[in-house]
């Protein structure tokens, strides 16, 4: 199993006090840097190209965020989006890891990877950068295993507490690709309703605020799973967030640790069935230093199987 990341994302820094800070990778990088984790092979990401990110993203809007980076200080892009002069680099490399591990995994060199990186990527739509995210790094992931290795099923399961709303917008048209999502309901991004459904491609599974691992656990073996199984998919995508988690800050769910690794193995189920195996995760949320550490560790062990 490979992981992929880049000190670069750890200096894409939206200021102060900011919610997704360089600390959270780090906190995740730390965890996996243990002995129950020296069998991963350790990559350098890539950068995504423009050919790559203009796949999932309108060209205009590519060139738009490549060229918004100040020399110093910060510039906002929306309420919760701001860049830092290292911003572009590091979501270049972050939409690079996700490439360079679907063609890892595709090309029989690795059967699954983990993208460990920043920014996030699963609010940011074809045309606009929002909740932390500039480029979406699934959907560039998920637009290269269709585009550049002829991919006809390809499936993407996201269970960060916030729903995937650019994931969905990018994909809601498009049969080749299935997205399937748990997240709190309501919260932002104020989407992902049961009725989101896209061309029959799109299942939203939401949980009210205080629901636990029953709730959680329930939705995915009778709604998500299902799904997944049925859609046989040739190769499984994860948004991995890790902020609906009981200790998390910016929303109200109660899982543990145990719980991503719970649904981390039944996605691997899936893949088994259906895809050869093949799994590439890519770090979205989650806003407690420890929480998250302990959950992305969860998860990269049932990922791999240590």
């Amino acid at each position: 199993m490979r992981l992929y990341t880049h000190s670069t994302c750890l200096a894409h820094d939206p200021g102060p006090g900011h919610a997704e800070s360089p600390l959270r990778l780090r906190a995740v990088l730390q965890a996996l840097d243990h002995d129950r984790f020296a069998a991963l092979d350790r990559v350098e990401a890539p950068r995504a190209t423009r050919e790559q990110l203009v796949r999932a993203h309108d060209a205009d809007y590519v060139d738009r965020i490549l060229t918004s980076a100040p020399s110093e200080g910060h510039v906002r892009l929306d309420e919760d989006t701001v860049i830092s002069p290292d911003s572009i680099e590091a979501a270049l490399r972050a939409a690079g890891a996700a490439v360079a591990a679907v063609d890892a995994v595709l090309g029989g060199s690795s059967d699954r990877a983990f993208c460990a990186v920043r920014p996030p990527g699963h609010h940011a739509t074809r045309d606009q950068a929002m909740g932390f995210c500039l480029f979406n790094n699934i959907a560039v992931a998920a637009t290269h295993a269709i585009h550049a290795h002829g991919l006809k099923r390809v499936a993407i399961a996201d269970f960060d507490v916030h729903h995937g709303n650019g994931t969905q917008a990018i994909f809601e048209r498009d049969p080749r690709v299935l997205f399937v999502s748990s997240h709190q309901s309501p919260l932002y991004p104020d989407s992902g309703h049961e009725d989101e459904r896209g061309v029959g491609n799109i299942v939203n599974a939401p949980l009210s605020p205080g629901e636990g691992s029953y709730a959680f656990r329930e939705l995915w073996d009778g709604a998500l799973l299902p799904r997944l199984m049925a859609f046989k998919p040739q190769l499984l995508l994860i948004s991995a967030g890790f902020d609906a988690h009981r200790d998390d800050p910016l929303a109200d769910l109660r899982l543990g640790s145990e719980d991503y690794a719970w649904i981390t193995e039944r996605l691997v189920d899936v893949a088994q069935a259906h895809a050869k195996g093949r799994v590439i995760s890519s770090l979205e949320g989650g806003y407690n230093l420890s929480a998250l550490a302990a959950s992305a560790s969860a998860h990269v062990a049932a990922l791999g199987e240590f």
